[in-house]
């Protein structure tokens, strides 16, 4: 009787540690999987194609001139808010064209204001913004980022970067008094290509101060500003390693100088284009998931390519927010 009863404890002893393994491992599985799911941590949101510039090298041309309204941007912008965005960054385009900035502005203030996200940014090529837009949306911007690709203004002419008379880099100071004025950080990015990458710019970027200065080498994209789809063709704005090394070299002493080679650039960026798709640019084209408003932001974020290490990398978390700033002040 002992025997037998010794023997029934023994099969459940076993019993028990075998659906106890395979418990823990589906445990396990199911870690590892949440481990490695993207978080949308810093989006950018390109909710708009359309522009008042027409620079070769574009690489997310107007395409289309569809925009979301209001209401559905910010139902989407909550939807990535609730998924674990912290950092939005709203381009175009020309993101201060529709409305005259009024649509970016109220998609500003929402973030800042109902969303409390940490960071709200924005890439401009600034010609657009005038200090009203300061006055009523300054204080819900963290960062504004203007392009500028020289402070030659036959170049920047040459490059695309104009519209009439308008003079680019004038207007490029102008934002920069009025990022000083309403509590914005001002930030450059340029784009190192064919027509700018002997240009030293060390004493123009020193006087402007900006708390980053992106420099990006010249990206191709095949159906944005390469291929026989393509609106724009940058095959002669674009530089090779070597020379783009060069020109870093040349601005090496400057602190702010944040270099972004194509390796480091293509796919270390969430991108979402105007439909509220995440872009996956990995083969060198950019191909779109469904929008994240008819699948949800984590169905559309496994079709993003995105290279979240990449994007560690390469400085892609930094002291994003005017409060982290004002601490060292």
């Amino acid at each position: 009787m002992n025997s037998i009863f010794f023997y029934f404890v023994s099969v459940y002893c076993k019993l028990y540690e075998f659906f106890n393994r395979i418990l823990l491992f589906s445990v396990f599985q199911f870690q590892r999987k949440n481990d490695d799911e993207i978080r949308p941590q810093s989006v950018n949101y390109h909710f708009t194609r359309v522009c008042n510039y027409s620079c070769g090298f574009c690489f997310h041309t107007a395409k289309t001139s569809f925009m979301f309204d209001l209401k559905n941007a910010m139902i989407g912008l909550k939807m990535l808010k609730q998924a674990g965005m912290e950092k939005i960054n709203f381009s175009g385009g020309e993101p201060f064209l529709p409305g005259k900035g009024k649509h970016l502005g109220e998609m500003v203030k929402y973030c800042k204001q109902s969303l409390k996200l940490d960071s709200v940014t924005i890439v401009s090529n600034g010609s657009m913004i005038t200090e009203g837009w300061f006055k009523n949306y300054g204080q819900y911007l963290d960062i504004l980022a203007i392009s500028c690709d020289s402070f030659d203004e036959e170049t920047n002419k040459a490059i695309g970067r104009g519209q009439g008379t308008k003079n680019h880099v004038a207007q490029l100071y102008k934002v920069k008094k009025w990022c000083s004025q309403y509590n914005v950080l001002f930030k450059i990015n340029t784009v190192v290509n064919s027509y700018n990458c002997n240009e030293n710019m060390v004493e123009k970027i020193k006087g402007l101060n900006p708390i980053r200065w992106k420099v990006f080498q010249c990206l191709l994209i095949d159906g944005e500003n390469a291929g026989p789809d393509a609106l724009r063709n940058a095959e002669i704005f674009y530089i090779d390693n070597e020379t783009f090394e060069r020109f870093l070299k040349m601005h090496e002493e400057l602190d702010c100088l944040v270099p972004e080679s194509n390796v480091k650039m293509q796919n270390s960026y969430l991108i979402l284009d105007e439909y509220m798709r995440f872009l996956d640019c990995r083969n060198g084209s950019k191909v779109p998931s469904k929008s994240i408003l008819d699948i949800g932001v984590e169905n559309a974020l496994k079709f993003s390519g995105f290279d979240e290490a990449m994007f560690k990398k390469r400085g892609g978390i930094y002291k994003w927010s005017k409060e982290a700033h004002s601490l060292e002040w």
